[in-house]
């Protein structure tokens, strides 16, 4: 209890505010919608799990030093349920519709908030032509006049299916089976993969398949994520790829095939459940992102001075809260499966754990201070 009770005393100094909640069950989904509420969703298996849309606490919204708030005040704005577990959820934006994706993954699901009630309905279903036993559809929005969703569990299935009329409006036509690990527009013609492999591309839906790509880390093993950073950002590196043994890669577009950085980041252990990897860019603060999926904590770098090949780097901040709060054995301690950051607020993040602890924070910049 006394490394409990020393992060609670050292979280005042640490944390601008902390919030901590319970939801009814884990979620790997943290999706926004405005820069007020969130969705949630259960992921697991052999029960139905909720949909939750979630309106932030206004106390968020308060400017001085909190210190901690665990408390349960998260207004539930809209709520369904879904009879398979969630392991992706996208909202699309401008409309009140929602899309989700798992196990098993033989289909996409098409919700819709309703405008007169609290009620989250689904509305249709987007069939895969893959049978997939182990696999299940990653997905990305093309927000346009006529929304799609890109989605495949394969290069080789990969498609964009307009949302109204379901008919596929592009497909990467090609035979290579490797297993993607996450998708992500870039712009009205254009998107990023990337593979459990390691491997990236960047696509242009204007041409015939044929992206840039990188061939991934070699012969390494291990399991790969990746985000591109939005294109209004600084300049400099804006793909960042992390393995399942805690190596992370910067990337320039232009030169996929050579790395402009890759660091070891000092994590416990290697992922004991790569499916949860998670890197990040902050949307409002320069050059830096935030990873979770190996244990307990989420961590942010700065990535400015990074160049070359480190042996290993330092976090700029370690969230621990997921360890130590309401934590009763530290070796029983929970793994946190999803983290996004606030739209707006440069240094607030949200972090879910498999204990369905759900956090909110925002760190102090104790160098800036």
């Amino acid at each position: 209890m006394e490394a409990s009770e020393d992060w609670l005393v050292e979280s005042l100094r640490l944390y601008q505010d902390f919030h901590a909640f319970d939801l009814s069950g884990a979620t790997r989904v943290l999706e926004w919608i405005d820069d007020k509420g969130v969705f949630v969703a259960g992921c697991e298996s052999l029960k139905k799990n909720e949909i939750l849309h979630l309106i932030l606490p206004l106390r968020l919204s308060v400017k001085e030093n909190q210190g901690l708030f665990p408390e349960r005040d998260f207004k539930v704005c809209h709520g369904g349920f879904s009879d398979k577990p969630v392991f992706d959820l996208k909202h699309v934006p401008e409309t009140r519709l929602l899309l989700t994706s798992g196990l098993p993954g033989c289909s996409l699901q098409v919700w819709q908030i309703a405008e007169d009630s609290d009620v989250i309905k689904a509305v249709s279903t987007i069939a895969m032509h893959e049978e997939e036993e182990s696999l299940w559809p990653r997905m990305a929005v093309f927000s346009s006049v006529a929304p799609g969703v890109l989605h495949g569990a394969r290069l080789s299935s990969l498609k964009i299916t307009d949302l109204e009329s379901q008919k596929i409006m592009y497909a990467s036509g090609v035979g290579d089976r490797e297993a993607l690990s996450s998708l992500q527009v870039l712009g009205a013609d254009t998107f990023a993969f990337c593979c459990t492999s390691g491997r990236l591309g960047l696509v242009d839906i204007r041409q015939k398949w044929a992206p840039s790509e990188s061939p991934g880390p070699g012969s390494g093993g291990g399991r790969w994520c990746a985000e591109v950073r939005s294109r209004d950002q600084d300049p400099g590196p804006s793909i960042a790829s992390l393995g399942s043994n805690g190596q992370l890669c910067l990337l320039d577009p232009r030169d996929l095939c050579h790395p402009v950085s890759s660091v070891q980041c000092p994590v416990s252990r290697p992922s004991p459940d790569p499916e949860l990897l998670q890197v990040t860019w902050a949307p409002v603060l320069d050059n830096c992102l935030a990873i979770s999926g190996f244990d307990g904590t989420v961590q942010v770098y700065d990535v400015t001075s990074w160049g070359g090949i480190e042996s290993q780097v330092e976090p700029l901040f370690t969230h621990r809260g997921h360890i130590f709060l309401d934590a009763n054995e530290l070796d029983a301690a929970p793994l946190v499966t999803t983290h996004i950051w606030h739209p707006c607020k440069p240094r607030t993040l949200l972090s879910a754990a498999d204990d369905a602890s759900l956090h909110v924070w925002d760190w102090v910049d104790l160098c800036a201070s």
